[in-house]
């Protein structure tokens, strides 16, 4: 029995070396680098470094990011007839390039500020390409691309869509121009992987996007046969010096695709440039192939496009398969004898019938995809799964403080909203570990742990799966504030690294030794929902020991949360927290289960596709014990004409909890409203086929289910 065949059916690309896959192809062809001192925007002190910026950008009053992934949006679509069903994007900076010119000219309108959220840019696509599925966005720093089309293969071979766009764009912006340089890892002459002389990195931009299909285009562009995810869980930014946890994404990538290491034909190595990532991939490579087949990377003619690198290099891939193209890597002169690697020096022409592509990150996340000529291999039959996560601990933060303070006031119908104060939030942590630490990143660690100790299991959990609206606000704005104050002298490098939607869980990853599948989302109110989502996705062997913490949060800021968050207002207190899930595949009777039943964007239609797939009106009252419902306060109206319709339409007359009241307005407070629905099926003794619905409602309509398992 073979799987769903995964076809390329569009490719987009804007980068460096050119705009469109035929401008691509003869800058790789020439070997031609695009590296030059930044220009986009000035500095205050010293020359600029080299950099990788894309010209000829269209025309927009949108941010540069989403400009970029527009243009590889239309390129991808192109002669495709109807929209996708999905739109999964990767990004680390969003309109972060905006934001700063806006603090800069101390701007204080919020709505100046509304597309600093990383969810804006795939929103922005999917309105591009009129998709009404849902937008997702991952943001795991440079392996973003990837693991972005990684979800996208694992969702249409499981049959739960037909067409994905699916891709990575970033940016040049000064917190990553800056923070690189802040950590010593910017090359002046330019990036040179894997040469002996290399001294470092040269920031980049770009996007690049595929349309994926398991219908079989006319002439499709390649075949995504497999992918693999892993965390080092060893370091936030520096990766396992024996390339342990790269050398696992490569061996997960292969069995995915059933293939073996002599079955690849190129590898598309991730080499930044950097003397410690070029070291540590190369050991990697080399215990998976004795004999490596040929190799290059491209990011000393690309410079590194950071969460666009991953999509950009899979672009390329489908290159090599169509033209038979082995790209140089461009820069390398030495040889370097502890790299033990040879690349391409010059481009090639070779038959490629297979492609394996790397991606890394900080906090140890990585991402590999391989490609193949279509039909040439089946894809594998997905593993057979139950559709219920099972739950094994849970944990949440509020106002209120830990999880037992928390229930007890909603118990009595008491607000659990406010900031928590960092003694509270640490208290359960280790004092040498986290000293470093900011609000967020302390949050979510005392989430996970607090979830793992409630679960009384020994073994470390495999997977991590978390959601931020906003990030790590507090490093951010540290970092741009020291920034600006210091005229760009001293940028903070433990706030730059600390600044990455994706630190947290990174932190989380090591400190719980968890190997295995690492993803941020960033949704916005709905980003605990697209980690439930990616989760769902990607837990697909039916025993207890592949279990994951599913959680999100968010840190109240007081300068950027009224700025960014559009539910904050100057009246809003703050408010801030979230929620840990830990759960696993296997089915356990007498256990708690969660699904995620619906997420999709709002239409006309979308309250009647929310009712089916609840499954109808009869199941619904005949099931459904009490919902629970969040409805951003930005989405006030829209909100809550949307629950008045499911309530008319699906006949019920059940209670109904607007859990916002009790969590108070941020964005992960669905995270705490699952938390909410456990304790209320723990506490209620509602018996095995009565369900507790955890809705959110606004420009996105989410549901999550909360039942019993049969004994």
């Amino acid at each position: 029995m073979t799987g769903k065949n995964v076809y390329i059916a569009g490719a987009g690309i804007i980068s460096p070396l050119g705009s469109g896959l035929a401008a691509t192809e003869l800058a790789l062809r020439e070997n031609r680098s695009a590296i030059r001192p930044l220009s986009l925007f000035p500095l205050q002190h010293s020359s600029p470094l080299p950099a990788a910026q894309v010209s000829d950008l269209p025309n927009s009053t949108l941010p540069r990011t989403h400009t970029l992934s527009l243009a590889a949006a239309r390129q991808a679509m192109k002669g495709c007839a109807h929209p996708p069903d999905a739109v999964i994007l990767g990004t680390t900076t969003g309109g972060i390039l905006t934001t700063e010119q806006l603090l800069a000219e101390e701007e204080h309108d919020p709505k100046r500020y509304c597309y600093h959220g990383l969810s804006t840019v795939a929103e922005a696509v999917a309105r591009e390409v009129h998709c009404t599925g849902s937008a997702l966005t991952v943001s795991t720093a440079c392996s973003s691309g990837a693991v972005a089309i990684s979800l996208a293969l694992k969702m249409l071979q499981s049959g739960k869509a037909e067409w994905v766009l699916a891709g990575g764009a970033d940016s040049l912006c000064h917190l990553t121009y800056f923070g690189f340089h802040s950590l010593q890892l910017v090359d002046p002459e330019g990036s040179r992987p894997f040469d002996q002389n290399r001294l470092g990195m040269s920031v980049g931009e770009g996007a690049a996007l595929l349309l994926l299909t398991t219908i079989r285009p006319k002439n499709p562009l390649g075949q995504v046969l497999g992918a693999g995810l892993s965390c080092d869980a060893y370091h936030p930014a520096a990766p396992h010096p024996e390339g342990k946890g790269a050398g696992r994404a490569m061996q997960a990538a292969l069995d995915d695709a059933a293939l073996r290491a002599e079955d690849i034909d190129y590898i598309n190595l991730h080499g930044t440039g950097t003397q410690e990532n070029d070291r540590a991939e190369s050991k990697a490579v080399r215990s998976l192939f004795p004999q490596p087949p040929p190799l290059s990377s491209i990011k000393g003619a690309t410079g590194h496009g950071l969460a666009a690198s991953g999509a950009i290099e899979a672009a390329i891939a489908a290159i090599c398969l169509q033209k038979g193209l082995v790209p140089a890597n461009t820069g390398y002169r030495q040889p370097d004898p502890e790299c033990q690697m040879t690349p391409i020096l010059q481009p090639v022409d070779l038959p490629i019938s297979t492609v394996l592509s790397n991606s890394f990150g900080f906090g140890g996340n990585n991402a590999c995809l391989v490609l193949a000529q279509p039909d040439l291999f089946s894809s594998p039959a997905p593993a057979i799964q139950s559709r219920c996560l099972t739950l094994l601990g849970k944990a949440c933060i509020t106002g209120a403080g830990h999880t037992q303070p928390s229930m007890e006031r909603f118990s009595h119908r008491k607000t659990m909203a406010g900031v928590i104060d960092l003694e509270t939030i640490s208290e359960h942590l280790p004092v040498r570990k986290v000293r470093r630490l900011k609000r967020f990143c302390r949050i979510a660690l005392a989430l996970a742990d607090a979830a793992r100790k409630d679960s009384g299991l020994d073994h470390p959990p495999h997977c991590v799966f978390m959601g931020s609206g906003w990030g790590s606000l507090s490093e951010t704005y540290d970092f741009l504030d020291k920034l600006q104050q210091s005229q760009e002298q001293f940028p903070s490098p433990i706030d730059f690294v600390g600044s990455v939607h994706n630190s947290a869980a990174g932190q989380i990853a090591i400190m719980h030794e968890a190997t295995g599948a690492n993803i941020t989302s960033s949704g916005g109110d709905y980003s605990f929902e697209q980690a439930l989502l990616a989760a769902d996705t990607f837990l697909d062997r039916d025993d207890s020991s592949n279990s994951a913490f599913v959680l999100a949060a968010d840190e109240a800021h007081t300068q950027f949360s009224p700025l960014f968050d559009p539910s904050i207002d100057p009246a809003t207190p703050l408010a801030d927290g979230g929620g840990c899930l830990y759960l696993c595949r296997q089915a356990m009777p007498g256990k708690l289960s969660l699904q995620l039943t619906f997420f999709q964007k709002k239409t006309t239609t979308v309250i009647d596709e929310l009712i089916t797939a609840s499954g109808g009106k009869e199941t619904l009252q005949k099931n459904c014990r009490m919902i629970l419902a969040g409805i951003p306060a930005a989405e006030a109206k829209q909100g809550q004409a949307q629950l008045d319709s499911f309530l008319k339409k699906s006949g019920l007359t059940i209670p109904v909890i607007p859990y916002r009241e009790f969590t108070g307005e941020f964005a992960s407070a669905s995270a705490v409203a699952a938390v909410m629905a456990v304790h209320l099926m723990e506490s209620s003794e509602i018996p095995a086929g009565e369900k507790i619905l955890v809705l959110g409602f606004g420009k996105n309509v989410t549901c999550m289910e909360f039942g019993r398992q049969y004994n």
